[in-house]
């Protein structure tokens, strides 16, 4: 039974979702020379939608296997309740997902902290993500992060930040020497997640934390929900805008912007002879 289920999906990668995921998935890989040969990948698992796809999209970008590179497909586990750590065990057998599972007590240490636990609680989880891997001898950790998650944190830097960034689709690591993330899923679009997701009746974890145990879906993070709804009223009045935000940290023109900062940190203004 777990077997028919895994297959019917993986066909439906190769041809309902094929345009909508595995096109784009293998786009950002080409375009941001995300995978090179011989690399050993950490495909980060959390438990929702969004990585657990990610998962099979890598699975089956080795089926067509144009070049030698290995996969582990890596579950931390920050200190889940008995009940969402089964249904990630649950889901990894019925997609046939092959995962390799190891704990941490982040929930733990965050739980007390006041201001911003969710901030902390991501850099601990990447931190432990990246020493994991490297232990397991990878050269680098696959997040699933995807357009629309994009676009929100380009304007969230703006409107709450006051600053223009976004996610880059890879970055070496400040912290753990030869080691890289990268984010294939960077231009695969959300809803066609969704809709991956509603089309075989998955369920998967959001953030199963203490803090949002009790939220429903689009409550966990205030400012990026209000962020989401902007673009959607937005999306409705002009097609273009959810291409043209995303475009808009492709053709940043340093010539007229007041002051940047380059990679070192050094602060330049417009004015500088």
């Amino acid at each position: 039974m777990t077997d028919d289920v895994a297959k019917t999906i993986e066909e439906g990668i190769r041809t309902t979702f094929a345009k909508r995921l595995f096109k784009p998935f293998a786009k950002a890989i080409v375009e941001y020379g995300l995978i090179k040969p011989n690399d050993r990948i950490a495909v980060c698992i959390s438990g929702g939608k969004d990585s657990t796809l990610m998962a099979k999209l890598f699975q089956e970008l080795k089926r067509h296997n144009k070049f030698p590179f290995e996969l582990v497909f890596l579950v931390m586990d920050p200190g889940y309740s008995p009940a969402n750590r089964q249904k990630i065990e649950e889901n990894a057998r019925l997609l046939n997902i092959p995962v390799t599972i190891f704990e941490t007590d982040i929930f733990e240490n965050v739980y007390e902290i006041e201001k911003s636990p969710c901030y902390l609680c991501a850099r601990m989880r990447r931190g432990h993500l990246y020493a994991k891997a490297k232990e397991l001898g990878c050269n680098k950790i696959a997040l699933g992060h995807h357009y629309d998650d994009v676009i929100e944190t380009i304007l969230m830097g703006m409107l709450y930040g006051g600053q223009i960034q976004t996610m880059l689709p890879k970055l070496k690591s400040t912290n753990f020497e030869g080691m890289e993330l990268i984010r294939p899923m960077y231009l695969v679009r959300e809803r066609d997640v969704i809709a991956w997701r509603e089309e075989y009746g998955l369920e998967f974890l959001r953030c199963a934390c203490k803090f949002t145990a009790e939220l429903a879906e689009g409550e966990v993070d205030g400012k990026r929900q209000k962020v989401k709804e902007l673009i959607r009223r937005l999306q409705r009045e002009d097609p273009q805008i959810e291409r043209n935000i995303f475009k808009s940290v492709e053709n940043v023109s340093l010539a007229t912007v007041i002051e940047y900062k380059d990679k070192n940190g050094v602060r330049h203004r417009f004015d500088e002879e």
